[in-house]
């Protein structure tokens, strides 16, 4: 490794859009993929290697504090700082009406796309400020806040992406800041989506290894 080799941060590697936006990020990125599933980071590894690219794989759960602090602070000692941040990491509970929401399910839907979100931020922006040029940072938005049925998803991720757009806000106009992107990707075939439409003709959706690349192109990244 070189001083000048960029760095990105894949919070949600092992499937879906960010398996793709890893493997389309190699190898101009070392890439840095965060996921609970080891055996897909491990697929995710080879793709990456034959794309002449190489992946640190970080197999932790995005909602444990100490184990993401002990993962900047590696890449701080390794690196000295961080170029990218796209943070596809997301848990959708069932749908259900609002009061027939499982507690435990709600639980972990908060934990998962909110508070680890929260907590998350402050942790990587320092690492962000560190790269030579301002780094970026990739959320997506997926609106369903007030539709039937998406309670605790719908409200999850709008208060996802309303810290998002603070931090955009907040950086837009500092110099060396990193650059805030909120994304807006086509309906995929994603096991999160099959969660909430399991019986939809997927024929008609877009292939995460379609919208990656689209969704790297419209932030600048490709």
């Amino acid at each position: 490794m070189t001083e000048q080799t960029k760095i990105a941060l894949i919070t949600g590697a092992s499937r879906g859009l960010g398996f793709f936006l890893a493997e389309n990020l190699a190898p101009e990125y070392h890439i840095v993929a965060v996921a609970k599933t080891t055996g897909a980071l491990e697929e995710l590894d080879d793709r990456i290697k034959a794309r002449g690219g190489q992946a640190t794989l970080a197999p932790m759960d995005i909602t444990n504090p100490d184990a993401m602090a002990h993962l900047c602070r590696s890449i701080y000692d390794r690196w000295g700082h961080l170029d990218l941040w796209a943070h596809t990491a997301i848990y959708a509970q069932l749908l259900s009406p609002a009061d027939h929401m499982d507690p435990k399910d709600f639980d972990r839907t908060m934990t998962t796309n909110v508070i680890a979100t929260g907590k998350l931020i402050p942790m990587i922006s320092p690492l962000l400020n560190m790269a030579a040029t301002p780094g970026d940072v990739l959320f997506f938005d997926d609106p369903h806040a007030g539709e039937k049925f998406f309670g605790a998803y719908g409200a999850s991720k709008a208060a996802q992406i309303a810290m998002a757009k603070s931090w955009q806000a907040e950086t837009a106009h500092v110099a060396k800041a990193p650059r805030i992107h909120v994304l807006s990707p086509a309906p995929m075939p994603t096991a999160t989506r099959a969660r909430f439409f399991p019986g939809e003709d997927r024929s008609g959706l877009t292939h995460p290894r379609d919208e990656a690349p689209r969704l790297l192109k419209q932030a600048g990244l490709l």
